[in-house]
């Protein structure tokens, strides 16, 4: 298929979403007043903001906090343009309206280069698409905090929330006061007047109710006093405390637990129980069947009186399992199976530039690698866990989930009734990642309520469980070719990678009326391969997509985590090959993208690029643009007994206009960490369909004795905001690997960089 013609389908999706695309109504994101209900004398100014009558500002939060201080952020857009202290302002769970959708999140998953997508030069085909795609997304509405966009999708929409219930404040003081409103102005919550009036906002939005202002405008950047301040979070004293809320905190009158246990080889299922055993136990009410929904693998659940109760009877159960009916999984046969759909297929070209045949035809020498990575798993601290109560025809679900909408579209599927039916309250995560993007453990926490006379019950996934039942990130492998002229000059690369796509598979899990083929190309594939920003004369960028039976999900920084080690391991190649410094190579290839070479540099320069360091140290370098965002990270390491050890990451972040420095810092220490224990240990093996890893002494993670201090360096920047979650994780598992080629002369190309022992 030719590139424009499968984008063109794509911006569709489907044939349900063509069909009447041309006369699809505007819909504003700003939303009616009736979205916000009042409560105790409350007033509601739009579909976002609401007053208290102290004043206080209610504002509804549609994305789930976990970690990533996004309450804090997008309160922080609310109180800069109502000029209101946070401490005045409070959140409340957004409802199901579709003005919540999360629009950012699926416009960047258009598949064009991000050089051609920069500034207001873009091609017709990249604001066509991006216009179409944003007029769907808009229109379906889907509520998600994934692909770090939920600063970037709430940065007009939220402020210009704010803005508007700002001027309808003001209106209604100007109308009581009977004095021009440009006379008034607004300090900390307050209106006032050079006359000596005062109010604060819950003794004006009476009189702002069902004003629409004329005049709205955003304050200028020069007039902000809080965005791009650092500010403290606000869910830090009660995560402090113990008060905070996470999914697994929750407590209901008279509430069961439950725990479970799925087939144990991927894709299995129950041939028969034995239950007497663990009946017999005290404190055990019932076993339940458990039905594979949501991409989950079978299996059954334990209620009782206590979580350790359940647990134990769980274990007391004697279970026959099924094999998984196309056989069991091997990840040694999977790589064999994807090598040779590489050799064998062409794939897909996602991006082409010049004529790489010919390049590599009148080449003086070519450089050639190939490059794997494994399966990997979430493991989120918090295991994955969902309280939900049955009762009177009403469906209530308390979960930590990413996706609103979706949990509660599976419960009311699950028991047979209108999504309407479905009380959500979305708690604190305790690490999401893309696990929290799936509803397997919705659809499983539901079933079992229903078999609980009306009670709430919490079930909650052992360790062992949520380890050897992921939706895992994909296992890839990649072909790196690349034409070196006769004067020693790079002169074409070429990328061809192969691998299971995610976003096709995530959609019929949980979006299958919306779900197009299992075989489009998706982006999350060969993102971090076809649109590298270096200025490589002839380029050719493909994937060949398989299919595997093995559950497949978006793992923070989704491809980028994978492709930014293919790529940026081969540019080091690349240099070595030409006999340049890794630095000097890559801010040559840079010359037509000089907010890359800016980030790069002041990365290097932060880090001392090759000043001396200490005996048996060595620095490598990473550049990857992700979400919007470009980071480029150095890495200072040694070796150990034969081990990396990362001393020193210094990371420089352009991702547009911060709004708050602390959480930017916090994340790239965050994706550091996260992506480092990934790069040095982190894999997952299945042998006859049984995953090998089943807790943290099987899959490690980086300890606090060998995490390394990470530095962070922000390019200012008035573009409007990138991600700031994912981007700082692709980057540093080619630093390191590159350190260790600058220490040894070997080249890693496999993850993970430690062989487990």
């Amino acid at each position: 298929m030719k590139r424009r013609t499968w984008i063109l389908s794509a911006l569709g999706a489907t044939g349900a979403l063509v069909v009447g695309w041309g006369v699809m109504p505007a819909r504003s994101r700003m939303g009616s007043a009736e979205l916000m209900l009042p409560e105790g004398g409350e007033v509601a100014l739009n579909g976002w903001i609401k007053v208290a009558t102290d004043g206080t500002v209610v504002l509804a939060m549609p994305r789930s906090e976990m970690g990533q201080g996004v309450h804090t952020a997008l309160s922080m857009l609310v109180a800069e343009e109502l000029d209101l202290p946070l401490a005045k302002l409070r959140l409340q769970q957004a409802g199901p309206d579709t003005i919540y959708g999360n629009v950012v999140m699926l416009t960047a998953t258009l598949p064009f280069h991000p050089l051609e997508s920069e500034g207001g030069s873009k091609p017709t085909k990249v604001k066509l698409g991006e216009w179409f795609v944003g007029k769907i997304a808009r229109e379906l509405g889907i509520n998600a905090t994934g692909g770090s966009s939920s600063v970037a999708d709430a940065w007009e929409p939220l402020r210009t929330a704010a803005a508007t219930a700002r001027a309808a404040l003001l209106e209604s003081a100007a109308k009581q006061w009977q004095v021009p409103a440009s006379e008034l102005r607004i300090t900390a919550g307050v209106v006032q007047h050079a006359s000596g009036k005062t109010a604060h906002f819950g003794e004006l939005a009476a009189g702002a109710a069902g004003v629409s202002p004329k005049n709205v405008n955003l304050k200028a950047r020069e007039q902000w006093t809080l965005l791009g301040k650092p500010t403290p979070r606000g869910d830090i004293p009660a995560k402090t405390t113990g008060a905070a809320q996470f999914g697994i905190d929750v407590r209901q009158p008279g509430m069961l637990f439950a725990s479970l246990r799925l087939a144990p080889q991927i894709g299995g299922s129950v041939q028969a129980l034995d239950t007497q055993a663990a009946l017999a136990l005290p404190g055990v009410h019932k076993v339940v069947p458990l039905e594979a929904l949501g991409g989950s693998t079978a299996g059954f659940a334990v209620v009782a009186q206590t979580t350790w109760h359940a647990r134990q009877a769980a274990q007391a159960v004697q279970a026959q399992w099924a094999a998984p009916p196309n056989g069991a999984l091997d990840t040694q046969a999977i790589e064999a199976r994807m090598l040779e759909a590489l050799k064998a297929e062409d794939g897909f070209a996602f991006y082409e530039k010049g004529d790489a045949n010919q390049a590599e035809a009148s080449a003086a020498k070519l450089v050639e690698a190939s490059y794997q990575a494994p399966y990997l798993a979430h493991a989120t601290m918090e295991p994955m866990n969902c309280t939900a109560q049955v009762k009177d025809g009403k469906v209530t679900v308390w979960a930590p989930t990413q996706v609103p909408e979706m949990a509660r579209a599976m419960a009311a599927k699950v028991v047979g009734v209108d999504a309407k039916d479905v009380a959500l309250h979305v708690t604190l995560l305790g690490g999401g990642f893309g696990r929290r993007l799936e509803v397997d453990y919705v659809a499983q926490a539901v079933q079992v309520a229903m078999a609980c006379d009306g009670k709430p019950v919490q079930l909650v996934w052992s360790r062992e469980e949520d380890m050897t039942h992921d939706f895992y990130r994909p296992m890839h492998v990649a072909q790196l070719r690349a034409a070196v002229d006769a004067q020693g000059q790079v002169s074409s690369l070429r990328i061809k990678s192969a691998g299971d796509a995610i976003s096709p598979r995530w959609m019929a899990r949980g979006l299958p009326a919306l779900s197009g083929p299992v075989d489009m190309p998706d982006k999350t594939t060969a993102e971090g391969l076809f649109d590298l920003p270096y200025g490589f004369a002839h380029q050719h960028m493909a994937h060949v997509a398989t299919r595997m039976e093995v559950p497949v999900g978006f793992w923070r920084s989704v491809g980028h985590s994978h492709n930014a080690f293919f790529s940026e391991s081969f540019i080091d190649e690349l240099a070595a090959a030409t006999q340049k410094d890794p630095l000097g190579f890559r801010l040559a290839l840079l010359k037509d993208a000089p907010r890359y070479a800016a980030v790069l540099q002041l990365a290097a320069d932060k880090a001392r690029w090759g000043s001396a360091l200490p005996k048996g140290h060595a620095m490598g370098v990473a550049l990857h643009e992700s979400f919007g965002s470009i980071v480029a990270e150095i890495a200072e390491v040694s070796l150990q007994d034969g081990v990396p050890r990362v001393h020193r990451v210094v990371c420089a972040v352009d991702c547009g206009t911060v709004v708050n420095p602390d959480t930017v810092a916090q994340q790239m220490e965050s994706a550091v960490i996260f992506g480092l224990s990934a790069a040095l240990y982190g894999k997952v093996d299945i042998q006859d369909g049984v995953v090998q890893q089943t807790n943290f002494p099987t899959y490690p993670v980086v300890q606090l004795a060998q995490a390394p201090k990470v530095e962070t360096y922000i390019v200012s920047s008035t573009r409007a905001p990138g991600g700031v979650g994912e981007p700082g994780v692709p980057p540093i598992a080619p630093a390191v690997a590159n350190a260790v080629f600058a220490l040894t002369g070997q080249r890693h190309r496999r993850l993970p960089l430690v062989k487990a022992t």
